[in-house]
């Protein structure tokens, strides 16, 4: 659901660890623990490594010391700030092939760009090459695509074209996303300012959203728990 799914759906970057998203439950978080052990992998950071924590909201964030994967860092989620509940999250699953032939299963590109509404930099241009991706990939999109586009994309000339082409479309969703406003006049400029007002607006809601659980953290460290343990 992270930076190696943002690989697979076109948009390039440097990914730095692996996340996934985890149906906590009792028995996929022992499957989990036993993937862990035979990566030799340490839990690198609070919380502990609980279901508890997980149906929170918090990450918990381990470390592979296996030799083929030598501190590569996992990062596991159970509950994701923005996006549906997990079951929501698998039925709009997109498989992804293998050049080994195994199959895997990326978080949905809608869910995925919901999940970068973060307040980390590095979130937002990504949200912009991965839309722009599927936009370009997708020669005859479906309503439902085009609709998505106007609601998530953050390219001033995408939004335009769009605008132009699927009048209806835009119209239906400016209710929803009042920049749309903005794109009728055909200034980019003027775009721009709202798109980021709309991240401002974005990351003020994720940090207040992440405040109480950080707090539970600071609370674990005063209370001596180890920031770092074997599986």
């Amino acid at each position: 659901m992270g930076g190696q799914a943002c690989i697979l759906y076109g948009a390039s970057e440097f990914s730095r660890d692996t996340d996934i998203a985890l149906h906590a439950s009792n028995e996929n978080i022992e499957l989990l623990r036993d993937a862990l052990r035979h990566l030799q992998a340490r839990r690198i950071a609070l919380p502990p490594f609980d279901r508890t924590f997980l149906e929170q909201g918090h990450a918990i964030h381990f470390r592979s010391y296996h030799p083929d994967a030598f501190r590569i860092r996992i990062d596991v989620m159970s509950v994701i700030r923005g996006v549906d509940h997990f079951e929501d999250i698998w039925a709009r699953r997109t498989p992804f092939a293998l050049p080994t032939g195994e199959e895997i299963y990326l978080m949905s590109l809608p869910d995925l760009v919901r999940s970068k509404k973060t307040q980390q930099d590095k979130d937002w241009p990504m949200i912009r090459r991965l839309i722009e991706a599927d936009y370009i990939n997708n020669e005859n999109p479906t309503i439902e695509r085009v609709r998505f586009w106007l609601r998530e994309s953050r390219t001033p000339c995408i939004l335009i074209e769009l605008a132009r082409e699927y009048k209806s479309e835009s119209e239906s969703i400016l209710s929803a996303r009042s920049i749309l406003e903005s794109v009728y006049s055909e200034d980019e400029s003027a775009i721009e300012e709202q798109l980021e007002k709309e991240q401002k607006l974005e990351r003020e809601i994720d940090r207040q959203y992440w405040k109480p659980l950080l707090s539970e953290l600071e609370d674990l460290r005063r209370e001596g728990y180890d920031t770092e343990e074997e599986v």
